[in-house]
């Protein structure tokens, strides 16, 4: 079969796993799993009730668990705590390592250790504790191995479904066999399996199965942490978000025009150049959809700008449903590109025919850069956030076809500028010059 099947990131990381004595760094997250051994600091505060600590920073990958019992062989780690701070990463590699949490008796958390300037008296580097962490992907079953289990309120842990790695970052433009599907369910089954096996509520996968991959990670609540038996110990609890089982998926109705904009059928596969209002846009379908609940459906157009510099972008959405606030008419919509962004105008958003379905459409001009940045070679993604007053999504779109097509978009542009330049009326003295 030869595939390795991904949750948060992709799993192709085989390099060695560094044991580091230095102080372990945000970036590091993006690194295989790292391993280090400290003792809960300062002395002056913890006293004679500090912890046993074994950093776990970094990215899952298939040989993870070889790493972390290369590491266990060389220090007793009885009573120690695993404090977790990572993107997630190879299921197969989660549930082996697991299965070593739970045989060396370890207990779990959801934190990041900073180095201190001290050692105890076996000469252990103590660290600090700090809960600002996050826990994703199939982080948060690896968290459920542990003896006792807990999570800081500032802490979190972030779900959604499992995905085949190398299609992850566009996954509505991606094939699938029926190969992929067997993987699918295979993995499914054992993480359904290991959840019961370790005293966790089989929810905690339920609502992971909810998310799927263009949607924004679900941060799971203390509550939700409480009532799944991801956490052991008390915590503070906060107001849980109450998740809605999906619905069947429906076929949302497109009209023929939105404010005066006409809609056509564009591709949920890949970035395509399309026909127009009379002229190209670069354009692109998607499902909209909350916690995996299909709501509706909307299509994004980028388009020629008034200058060189930027592009016309539209937005045309069509939502339906009984889901409360729902259809509530849309006050915002934002693009985000890595860590730029633009919000769009809502032209109009108001309910087409009948009362359980609402039209949606927005526009602007927007910097030409933050378009190249998406189209540019490599993945990148730009993410669509609406927001009404009873309602918020975040939708994320893969680049696929767009560094094809962008520059014959451009192209287009220019020659329509230039065109434009040579129709102008010149004024010389004040008299427009017979052309």
């Amino acid at each position: 079969m030869g595939r390795t099947f991904a949750a948060a990131c992709v799993l192709a990381l085989a390099a060695p796993i560094l044991l580091l004595p230095a102080p372990l760094r945000a970036s590091d997250r993006t690194l295989p799993m790292q391993f280090a051994l400290r003792m809960e600091g300062p002395a002056a505060a913890c006293g004679s009730h500090c912890r046993l600590f074994v950093a776990a920073t970094g990215a899952i990958t298939a040989e993870t668990p070889r790493d972390f019992q290369n590491f266990a062989q060389g220090h007793d780690l009885a009573g120690a705590t695993l404090v977790l701070d990572s993107d997630g990463g190879s299921v197969h590699g989660a549930i082996t390592l697991g299965r070593q949490i739970r045989a060396l008796g370890l207990n779990t958390t959801v934190g990041r250790l900073t180095d201190l300037d001290e050692a105890d008296k076996t000469h252990l580097r103590r660290a600090g504790f700090s809960g600002r962490a996050d826990c994703e992907s199939m982080c948060g079953f690896v968290l459920l191995w542990g003896i006792e289990r807990s999570v800081p309120p500032e802490a979190r842990v972030l779900v959604h479904q499992i995905w085949l790695g190398d299609r992850r970052d566009d996954p509505t433009a991606a094939s699938y066999s029926a190969e992929d599907l067997v993987l699918v369910q295979r993995d499914i089954g054992k993480l359904a399996q290991y959840t019961t096996d370790m005293g966790a509520s089989i929810e905690v996968l339920d609502l992971a199965l909810r998310i799927p991959p263009w949607e924004p990670m679900h941060r799971m609540t203390q509550a939700e942490l409480r009532d799944a038996r991801v956490t052991t110990s008390d915590s503070v609890i906060s107001a849980a978000t109450v998740a809605v089982s999906p619905s069947p998926a429906q076929t949302p109705v497109r009209p023929r025009s939105i404010a005066g904009v006409s809609m056509t059928k564009i591709s949920e596969r890949r970035w395509a150049m399309i026909d127009h209002a009379g002229g190209v846009a670069l354009a692109r379908s998607q499902p909209l959809t909350v916690e995996g609940e299909s709501i509706g459906s909307f299509d994004l157009m980028v388009s020629c700008g008034t200058s060189k510099d930027s592009y016309d972008v539209s937005y045309s959405e069509s939502r339906h449903g009984e889901r409360k606030g729902l259809l509530d008419a849309l006050r915002m919509v934002t693009l985000n590109v890595g860590s730029g962004s633009a919000p769009l105008k809502v032209v109009s958003s108001r309910h087409h025919d009948s009362a359980d379905e609402l039209m949606s459409y927005a526009t602007a001009t927007v910097p030409a850069a933050l378009i190249d940045a998406f189209a540019a070679p490599g993945s990148h993604s730009i993410t669509v956030e609406t927001r009404s007053t009873g309602l918020v999504t975040g939708i994320r779109i893969g680049n696929t076809g767009a560094a094809h097509n962008l520059p014959r978009l451009s192209a287009a542009c220019h020659k329509g500028l230039g065109d434009r330049a040579e129709l102008a009326p010149r004024r010389t003295g004040g008299r427009a010059a017979a052309q």
